[in-house]
C-alpha cells in the first residue's frame, strides 16, 4: 500500500509539472487520469498491481 500510494502521489506530481511546464494540456492530462482510473476497475488491474509491485521489489534489492 505504500508503495502504490507513493507511486500515485509521484505521478500526480509529474503530471501537475508536465501541465504547468506547457508539456501536456489540461485535457489530455484529464483524459489520461480517466483512463488510469477506469483501467484500475477492469480485470487487468491485479495483474498490473502485481508487476509493479516485483518491479519495487527488484529494485529495492539492488545493491549499491
Amino acid at each position: 500500500m505504500v508503495i502504490s500510494l507513493s507511486a500515485a502521489l509521484l505521478l500526480a506530481i509529474v503530471l501537475v509539472v508536465m501541465i504547468r511546464a506547457k508539456s501536456i494540456k489540461p485535457g489530455p492530462a484529464i483524459v489520461a487520469a480517466l483512463f488510469g482510473f477506469f483501467l484500475a476497475s477492469t480485470n487487468m488491474a491485479p495483474d498490473i498491481n502485481r508487476f509493479l509491485n516485483s518491479v519495487a521489489d527488484t529494485i529495492n534489492q539492488i545493491k549499491l
